[in-house]
């Protein structure tokens, strides 16, 4: 049998099944304030019942003014605490390990869905964002953690702070974005505290099994590649996180930067001291053919996105016919209504460009 079928443990929490993780994925399809619908409920469980050995949920915000997309799913506040226990439970109820992704947007919250100036490290004139004080910085950890506490109470078996793409921990980590002088920019120690110290009031708050990841990404935005090799390595080292999931938008192509080319940037990661810690990637694992190629690569998981959306049930089809062949885009609005997509996730995949064919 394929090595995406056998169990891969954790330092803390429970083993998957097999080494297929849904990626999590903006879908706008939650409640104006935050709270779990329907929609959203259907289209995460029924990923978890097609086999996925975890289920992560979108970018679910740690605070009201981080929100970055319409119908984002929220963790802020104790009000989503109902909607995301029976989220947690119907995932595990089908074997699937239920992970909430924890998330702020900092300058990318659009002001006009906010109603208010976005947040970042530095004053961003492009966006309109002020800076934050450090005040507020030692609040926005606070919420980091306050959320992962009410995952737990809500029954999740672990967090994953995104810390990729530019949202605001990325933007603490890019040189280009933060121009503090304080205790939270110039060094790379500096730019990237904030995460560690939301990994330190998680492990200090949370129960000891409590499984937490971090998500990067290692380029654009800012970011250089050696200095987001070094904050992996960091993470993996300290023993305080079970997972690093690395987002690479193509895990077979090679790095932007022209210096650190010639190899594949996933092998940037690959190589990196692990002990516990079990690496992940995502980006352009469309088929069961790029699944194995990834694994055999060096990677302990991988992470579904498009491959997802398209079929719910990727792992079963792959597990019961060992030449599945996934269906190609553009793909008919009737199909994604059927893998449990509504029609705002729909609409908001028409963005993407030869997703979803033309009626």
């Amino acid at each position: 049998m394929s090595q995406l079928f056998q169990p891969l443990s954790f330092s803390r929490g429970p083993t998957m099944k097999n080494r297929f993780m849904l990626a999590p994925l903006t879908n706008t399809q939650s409640h104006e304030d935050g709270v779990l619908s329907d929609e959203e409920f259907t289209w995460l469980t029924m990923r978890a019942e097609g086999g996925f050995g975890l289920t992560m949920t979108c970018a679910a915000h740690v605070q009201a003014v981080g929100q970055g997309f319409p119908g984002q799913l929220g963790v802020f506040s104790d009000k989503h605490i109902e909607g995301l226990s029976h989220l947690a439970a119907t995932i595990k109820a089908h074997s699937s390990v239920a992970i909430c992704q924890l998330h702020h947007a900092g300058m990318r919250s659009p002001s006009e869905l906010i109603v208010t100036e976005p947040v970042s490290p530095s004053g961003d004139e492009k966006t309109g964002a002020r800076a934050l004080s450090l005040v507020e910085i030692e609040q926005l950890v606070a919420d980091f953690v306050a959320a992962a506490v009410r995952s737990q109470e809500a029954g999740f078996d672990g967090i994953e702070i995104h810390g990729a793409h530019s949202y605001i921990l990325c933007q603490f980590l890019s040189s280009e974005n933060n121009q503090r002088d304080d205790l939270y920019g110039g060094s790379l120690e500096n730019r990237s505290r904030i995460f560690f110290e939301i990994l330190d009031g998680i492990r200090e708050q949370c129960r000891d099994d409590f499984m937490v990841g971090v998500r990067l990404s290692p380029e654009r935005f800012g970011l250089v590649l050696s200095e987001v090799q070094t904050v992996a390595q960091q993470l993996m080292s300290t023993g305080q996180i079970d997972f690093l999931d690395m987002s690479l938008w193509d895990v077979f192509k090679e790095p932007n930067e022209e210096a650190m080319q010639g190899r594949t940037l996933m092998s940037y990661f690959t190589e990196l001291e692990r002990g516990e810690v079990r690496l992940g990637v995502a980006g352009k694992i469309r088929t069961p053919e790029e699944a194995e190629k990834a694994l055999a690569a060096g990677a302990d998981w991988i992470m579904l996105g498009r491959a997802a959306i398209l079929h719910h049930d990727f792992p079963n089809r792959y597990l019961e016919d060992p030449i599945f062949k996934p269906i190609e885009n553009p793909v008919a609005r009737s199909h994604l209504v059927d893998e449990g997509l509504s029609d705002k996730f729909i609409t908001y995949m028409q963005s993407w460009e030869g997703f979803v064919a033309k009626e």
